[in-house]
């Protein structure tokens, strides 16, 4: 059964390896999920396609937008503080980012639920892709979309686990989104990609060039918030944390000890 592997389990990035980690990754629920429809989705492209031309620049287009939606839903959506202001969005809120910001190495808050993320996917994908090429269009959109996330998911454990990449651009990027996480939260909202982020005034390349911010772990919702807005403090059965809950592993604050 898919996901037997983390039945009543926790992973904590800051303890595993690399080896550890795509075990983890693999037998995900979620993961699975995506490389299964992914895999339909481009069967059926296959089969529907009458021009190959399309189905290649459908790829292509896909595979642009996919960063600049993530950067728009990670900047308005997932850092936007209105959601918590909401009873019937505050748990929503809570789950896709709050809880990961506020403990970055626990895996199984990394990832979305696919109830959220399916229907997100298929938005940003599927008709740009019914557009160019209809049917096989859309098919071969949605897999792009899914192969992207599954792309863009690993990398972002890759940036969480206690592991030094020997790849520089690895390194790198991992190191931008650890000041993200443990330096300042508004900027660097790329995984992969921090084009969006160059083109939007975003992106900082060393953590002096942007002050500590106070709201890093909490991303704004402190114990204030959580008193006119108790929803997501109930949720958690905790007050909002200022700092993680331990210190980062030695192979995951290498963006750390550059921000210090």
């Amino acid at each position: 059964m898919w996901g037997d592997a983390w039945s009543g389990r926790s992973y904590d990035l800051g303890k595993m390896n690399l080896r550890e980690l795509a075990f983890a990754y693999s037998t995900y629920p979620a993961i699975q999920v995506y490389a299964a429809l992914a895999l339909v989705s481009a069967i059926l492209a296959a089969v529907w396609a009458q021009d190959w031309g399309r189905i290649a620049l459908i790829v292509l287009v896909v595979s642009i937008i996919y960063p600049l939606a993530w950067y728009g839903i990670h900047r308005y959506i997932l850092h936007g503080r209105w959601l918590y202001r909401m009873k019937w969005s505050a748990t929503l809120w809570k789950r896709i980012h709050f809880d990961h910001h506020q403990d970055p190495h626990k895996l199984e808050v990394l990832f979305g639920s696919l109830a959220n993320t399916l229907p997100t996917i298929a938005l940003v994908s599927m008709p740009v892709g019914w557009w160019i090429g209809g049917e096989a269009g859309a098919a071969a959109a949605l897999a792009t979309g899914l192969v992207n996330t599954c792309i863009y998911e690993f990398f972002h454990c890759i940036q969480h686990l206690n592991y030094k990449p020997r790849w520089a651009w690895v390194a790198r990027i991992k190191q931008l989104h650890l000041y993200h996480h443990f330096h300042n939260e508004d900027g660097n909202y790329g995984i992969i990609s921090y084009g969006p982020d160059m083109m939007l005034g975003t992106f900082y390349a060393e953590a002096k060039q942007k002050p500590r911010s106070p709201t890093v772990f909490n991303l704004g919702y402190d114990l204030e918030e959580a008193k006119l807005y108790p929803w997501v403090m109930e949720a958690t059965g905790a007050p909002p944390r200022d700092r993680p809950p331990r210190p980062p592993a030695s192979g995951t604050n290498d963006g750390v000890k550059a921000a210090s």
